[in-house]
Order: structure tokens, then sequence, then C-alpha cells
């Protein structure tokens, strides 16, 4: 075991408040030996901040970072990245030896523990690939965002190994998904990652935000993770040949649909994400009986931020 390892997560706008407490709901059911920091911007309410507190959870005060608001060009599909900058600050975490950190629109299934020790060479970190599949074929994602250059294309079968990036391989290969990224924190990667998003040229064309940057950062300079570990939801689907359910230790709900926004039906919607949306609602009201108990004006703050029954 790590000497000092946490879980570390972002909540920069209320709106996301359900999410993280399922991260943290998953976490503590899976008997992860490691707490769950959450770094809270300013925008957060006390209310907010009490919700955490009650359950157990340390907040860390963070400022937001972010380059000049001209400088940000996403798309009206991915707005919610201009608050995703501020999760480079877990690399400022150095009162912790390793730190894994964890998008607020995941679920974690299975322990996952095995992170804290995984050997990572001196300032690099770990994830895993992108999905560059594109299967809602989103315009404004990259053109070579294609099947046949995806890495998990590559992957033969749910426990196979992930395939490395070098020259020569498509560069979807040597991009990351930022949901779930293991490193060590240190104030000269920090200072290193804050001062290219504030100068350099690239930041105009990042389509993921905090994820281009760590890819650009970290180039060649990653550990590449079996998919399972950041179980995008896309992948059941498109990449049915390496999808287990039981394999899957942390999933990660990506697209801006987001499972607590819509209530699924007992007769389903139709849509292929049915199922793992229900896998979200299912933690969801185990830590609402909690919380009901426990903390019943924060559970009406929390409930305030799903869809309604």
């Amino acid at each position: 075991m790590s000497p000092k390892a946490a879980w570390v997560s972002l909540l920069s706008k209320t709106a996301y408040l359900p999410g993280l407490l399922v991260v943290d709901y998953g976490l503590k059911a899976a008997k992860s030996k490691y707490p769950l920091i959450v770094m809270v911007t300013p925008d957060i309410s006390q209310d907010a901040r009490d919700v955490l507190k009650n359950r157990g959870l340390i907040s860390v005060d963070v400022g937001v970072v972010a380059p000049d608001a001209s400088r940000q060009r996403f798309d009206v599909h991915d707005a919610r990245f201009a608050d995703t900058w501020s999760k480079v600050r877990t690399f400022e975490m150095v009162d912790y030896d390793r730190v894994v950190l964890l998008d607020a629109d995941v679920i974690i299934l299975r322990n996952m523990d095995e992170l804290m020790d995984l050997d990572l060479p001196k300032d690099q970190i770990a994830a895993a690939h992108v999905c560059a599949c594109n299967p809602r074929k989103l315009p404004h994602y990259p053109a070579d965002w294609i099947p046949e250059n995806c890495a998990h294309s590559a992957v033969s079968g749910p426990n196979a190994s992930p395939p490395q990036w070098s020259e020569g391989k498509p560069r979807p290969y040597s991009q990351l998904n930022s949901g779930v990224v293991v490193l060590e924190p240190s104030m000269a990667v920090a200072n290193a990652i804050i001062e290219r998003l504030m100068t350099s040229a690239e930041v105009e064309n990042f389509t993921f935000a905090d994820q281009d940057l760590m890819i650009e950062h970290f180039k060649g300079m990653w550990k590449p993770l079996p998919w399972y570990y950041n179980a995008l939801r896309t992948l059941q689907v498109v990449h049915p040949k390496i999808w287990r359910d039981e394999e899957v230790r942390c999933l990660h709900y990506i697209l801006p649909d987001k499972p607590w926004k819509a209530r699924v039906p007992d007769e389903g919607t139709g849509s292929p994400f049915d199922e793992t949306n229900r896998w979200w609602w299912a933690h969801y009201e185990k830590l609402g009986e909690e919380l009901r108990a426990a903390d019943p004006e924060g559970w009406k703050l929390v409930s305030a931020n799903v869809a309604p029954k």
C-alpha cells in the first residue's frame, strides 16, 4: 500500500453533486482503503459543502484554472468542459504520494485499489485510451477519430493489454481519456501544465479541455491502463469484443446526456445505455437510503439536481 494515497475528484458545479456522491458511495461499497478528496471551486455553495462534510468527505478549496475565454472554442455540445480545466489542480496535492483522479460522472463497480501501487515512472501518469470511434458522428470531433484508428480496436479481448503508442501508429493511440488518471503529485509538474495551458497556441484548438491538455503535456510519457479501469460507456456498443460487464471496475458516463438527467422507465427508452444508466440509478437509490436518514436537508439538495420521479 502506498504510504499516503487518495482518490481525488473535482466539484465545480452543484449539478454534479449527485454524481460525486455516487462516486463516493461506490468506493465505499467496494471497500476501498483510500479516502476520496473533493476539490471544490469558489462557486460551490456552503449547503453543498455541508453535504460533503456530513458524508465524511474531505474538501479542499482550489482556485479556478482556465485560459482566457477568447482562447476556448468549445462546441455547443461540449460547453461543460469550460469548468474542467481545474482538474489539473490534482497535480498540486503534494501531501499525497499517489492520487487517482476520478471524474464525477463515473461509478465504481469493483475495488481498484491496486492503482495506488501501480509502477509509474517519475513525472508520468497512467490512464486508459480515448475511444476514437465517434459513434454519434459528431462533426466537431477530430477527423482521424474513426474506428480503424481507435486503440481499443487493437485489443483482442477483455483481459488483453492495451497497445502502446509509437511513431507510425495512429494518432489516437497517443491519446488518453482523463476521466481516470493515476499520478504522483508534483508542484513542478503542476506548474508546467498550467504554464502550457496559459501560453500554448494549441489550446485554441482543444476539443476536450483538460483531456487535450494532458494529452499534449504527457505525449509519450503515460502508461496505458486496461479499458475496464475507465470503461467508457460507448465501448459496450462499439467494442463488444472487449466489453464484459463483470470486468468493469469503473464505468464512465461520457457524453452530455448524464444518467442523472433522465430516469429509465421499466420499459426502457430504446437507448443502448439504458442498462448502464440503471446501474447509476441503483447506486443513487442506495445512497439515498443513507442520506435520507443521516442528512435529510442534504438529501433535498442532492435530489433537486437529478431528474424527478
